[in-house]
């Protein structure tokens, strides 16, 4: 299960994540990404309260950051010692911003 909570200021967005991104919620993720890209120029994903995240995961993450790329920033703050292990395992610490 996965909660999505956004704030949205502006240009800036912020998405808190509570619980597992995995196969099952990643779509959920997408969506609500897809809704909040055409306004957003900074995009900050809180980590602190996500256990654990698949490859489903980081593909919306990868997706994301390309989406960002054309229009501002992304930033992925709070990362657990998990998930920050599977960032590094998989080089995505090389191609996120990961405060």
């Amino acid at each position: 299960m996965l909660n999505i909570e956004k704030k949205q200021k502006g240009e800036k967005a912020e998405i808190l994540l509570d619980g597992r991104l995995d196969t099952v919620t990643a779509p959920e993720l997408e969506e609500e990404l897809k809704k909040i890209y055409p306004e957003t120029s900074e995009l900050v994903i809180d980590f602190e309260k996500l256990e654990y995240i698949s490859s489903a995961g980081l593909r919306v993450l990868l997706s994301a950051q390309k989406v960002m790329n054309t229009r501002g920033t992304l930033i992925i703050r709070k990362v657990n010692e998990t998930v920050k292990e599977i960032f590094d395992v998989t080089g995505f610490s090389e191609i996120l911003t990961v405060e």
